[in-house]
């Protein structure tokens, strides 16, 4: 495999020009791009939110407070609250999703991704236009699960949050003056599914319970649609910040589409980490620099 660095400038200049031919572009987007845009699980973000939950229990991210084993319901879902809030109905602290809107906008696109913090649509991308395969945080579902449903979460989150002395404010929570936030939330708002009373859990693809629900069945009928439509035309594969955690899904696929379709072409752009297979690097661009300074020379 090889490792393209340098040059990043030349690279755009290339990124941009295929986009603009392109037939149709497809976005596949990992946690690298929501990390460049702001929105980082540990530091400043985590002592804002989550100092407390840190300070008793000894861990120093979001993620691995999202797995510690909390006593009680009452703790674990004033934990999840918070989490799900900031990550997913608090816009992001940069434009970066819409620098990404802006450079596809008006080309036939759609989005593959296994984030979960609803980033795409809060940047203007059509909801019918993506694929979110490992869930969403704005989803519940049963635990169990007893049946296939899932359940919006924007009320509840809000209220559990408020009720641990927060204030939501033009969408940001904040502390009032002289208030003391609490790690639990009243009983009464722990979620339970409403079919078999068993206490919810988040639409998140961890292990065999996760609920792939009618949206997730027709997004999945939608993007294998737009595939099959663009069949042999001239697509650009865009990978945004993939890792290795779930290839699978995104980038050994979109290997795969490159290598087959003659009019392909692929781009990797992930600071790190963009490599491209010598299969496909006479069809293929890598850029190892950060996202938002890339999409931003792509726009300019």
């Amino acid at each position: 495999m090889n490792e393209f660095t340098g040059g990043s400038s030349d690279k755009t200049a290339l990124i941009r020009e295929k986009i603009q031919q392109a037939d149709a572009v497809v976005i596949g987007a990992g946690a690298g791009l929501s990390t460049a845009a702001g929105f980082t699980y540990s530091g400043e973000r985590f002592e804002k939110y989550f100092a407390d939950f840190g300070e008793k229990y000894g861990f120093s991210d979001m993620y691995s407070g999202g797995f510690y084993d909390y006593n009680t319901l009452e703790e674990y879902w004033a934990y999840w609250s918070r989490y799900i809030y900031v990550n997913r109905y608090m816009d992001p602290p940069t434009d970066l999703y819409k620098q990404l809107f802006q450079l596809v906008e008006n080309k036939d696109y759609f989005v593959l991704t296994t984030n979960v913090d609803h980033c795409f649509q809060k940047a203007g991308f059509d909801k019918n236009r993506m694929f979110y395969t490992q869930g969403d945080y704005g989803l519940f579902q049963c635990s169990k699960p007893c049946h296939h449903g899932t359940y919006d979460n924007e009320e509840i989150v809000k209220k559990m949050v408020v009720s641990q002395g927060y204030r939501i404010e033009a969408g940001k929570l904040t502390v009032p003056e002289g208030t003391q936030i609490r790690r639990t939330v009243p009983t009464e708002l722990v979620p339970r599914c409403p079919k078999c009373g068993r206490p919810m859990s988040m639409n998140l693809r961890a292990d065999n319970t996760f609920v792939q629900d009618a949206g997730w069945e027709a997004a999945a009928k939608r993007y294998e649609k737009f595939m099959e439509d663009h069949r042999g035309q001239n697509v650009v594969f865009l990978e945004l910040g993939v890792g290795y955690n779930t290839p699978g899904i995104i980038k050994y696929n979109f290997w795969q589409y490159a290598h087959n379709w003659r009019n392909a072409f692929y781009v990797c752009i992930n600071k790190g980490d963009a490599y491209v297979p010598r299969e496909i690097e006479n069809k293929a661009v890598g850029i190892n620099a950060d996202l938002a300074e890339v999409l931003y020379l792509c726009n300019s």
